[in-house]
């Protein structure tokens, strides 16, 4: 049974998703099992309110697990979606917060003094403190950018805001005794808040130690077409890491782990060949318009692997189809050189959208790879040279039909390109009638 679970990603991203919602919703089974110690002249309204109070909380504690990356989940939906079902269910939890005492003060107005901060009992103290972190973590993670706050010290600002709004949520939680007044109810949700402090110890603290423990050096930085750089890293005392084809690594260049500076890279380099891994880096920021001049030797540390696209979830397939845009080709060059090396016969396809003839990265070694592999290549130029007597323009639904093989799902898609093709595409593989569970996406930007 163990080891069908292990072969199954869905089923157990169903048991994932089973174990949250118990979670959250664990409050409303106690209330329902073990009410509160009083029930009189309470009305509905409160409860309710109640209710939604305790469930946001949890949600809230739940968010520490989300952004731990845990790689047992990690595993089951990769890290994008993880990080966006902890930017939605942040939100949620928001709404439910902040309904909980906007509920109660229409249903009993008398309540509204609760705010006068000064005079109000300390549990309310608590309910003020916890709410008003909890409105600067929404502000300054959804207006970030606009707000110029850098992403090292809004991360954090972030992990100190959350554990204020868990912890003094928590307080005002145990000090309205009539819910949490069973020493066992008060155990638990202190048993809930001590695992999500640790969690936040394990990202901040002991994985950045571990990582401090097994370094790597630059060997290289070798520039490629399309402005891309590929930063060669050789391990530094131990074996190196093992990852699987189309993965991404976070890599901390220069400085310690524990400055949580960490930028996500896609790997450009086989999987068969652990001990030097690089990644495809291209030069369109503060941080990747320094990767040039990385001087050998300097000392990196990885965070990783991460993500779910990767061919090797699906061995059974007849094929594959790649189609990438920029950049997007670095975790399919991965994949692609990995099949290579493994002498892999099944049929290829890489449908490749790029500005010029000159900005497509990795040409020269994507040509050298069809002469080891069944691998059929498509430029899509939106510039194209005079002579140029291919694909031009988009990726499009007709170009797409073009290639695709007649019996679309007999193959796995996998896509990575800027959002606006990658939804483009999407939406023409559906009407090609191509399976949605053999469509796999990878992002850009995940942070």
């Amino acid at each position: 049974m163990r080891s069908l679970l292990m072969k199954n990603p869905l089923i157990i991203g169903l048991l994932w998703i089973g174990a949250y919602l118990i979670i959250v919703l664990f409050p409303l089974l106690i209330l329902l099992f073990y009410p509160p110690t009083s029930n009189e002249g309470r009305s509905f309204w409160l409860e309710f309110s109640v209710a939604l109070g305790f469930i946001g909380l949890a949600m809230m504690a739940m968010q520490f697990a989300l952004t731990a990356r845990i790689n047992n989940i990690e595993a089951s939906y990769g890290i994008d979606l993880i990080l966006q079902f902890h930017r939605y269910t942040s939100i949620v939890a928001f709404i439910f917060i902040l309904a909980h005492p906007i509920i109660l003060f229409i249903d009993n107005p008398q309540t509204l003094q609760l705010l006068n901060f000064l005079q109000a009992p300390w549990r309310a103290r608590l309910a003020v403190i916890a709410t008003l972190a909890l409105i600067a973590i929404v502000v300054t993670s959804i207006w970030r950018k606009r707000l110029n706050i850098p992403y090292e010290p809004w991360r954090i600002l972030h992990g100190i805001l959350a554990v204020i709004a868990v912890g003094f949520g928590l307080g005002h939680a145990l000090g309205v005794s009539n819910y949490l007044g069973l020493f066992w109810k008060a155990v638990l949700w202190i048993g809930i808040a001590l695992v999500a402090l640790w969690l936040l110890i394990y990202v901040r603290l002991v994985k950045p130690w571990f990582m401090l423990k097994k370094p790597y050096l630059v060997e290289a930085v070798i520039p490629q077409r399309g402005n891309v750089w590929n930063l060669v890293l050789r391990p530094f005392g131990h074996e190196g890491m093992n990852f699987q084809p189309g993965q991404f690594a976070w890599l901390t260049l220069e400085i310690s782990p524990f400055r949580m500076r960490e930028h996500p890279f896609s790997m450009a380099s086989s999987a068969e060949n652990r001990d030097r891994i690089e990644f495809g880096i291209k030069a369109v920021g503060d941080f990747t318009n320094t990767i040039k001049d990385v001087k050998p030797g300097t000392k990196a540390y990885l965070d990783g692997a991460y993500g779910v696209f990767t061919s090797d979830r699906y061995e059974d397939t007849a094929g594959f189809v790649f189609i990438a845009g920029g950049i997007g080709i670095t975790p399919i060059f991965s994949i692609i050189l990995t099949l290579a090396e493994r002498q892999d016969e099944r049929p290829l396809l890489l449908i490749y959208a790029s500005k010029t003839w000159e900005d497509i990265t990795y040409r020269e070694e994507l040509e050298e790879l069809k002469q080891k592999l069944d691998l059929t290549i498509v430029h899509v130029l939106r510039e194209p040279p005079d002579d140029w007597s291919q694909e031009t323009g988009y990726v499009d639904k007709e170009l797409l039909k073009r290639y695709i093989p007649k019996r679309p799902a007999t193959r796995n898609y996998f896509i990575c390109a800027n959002p606006k093709m990658m939804d483009a595409v999407e939406v023409a593989l559906y009407e090609l009638e191509v399976p949605v569970t053999n469509v796999h996406l990878e992002h850009y930007n995940i942070v």
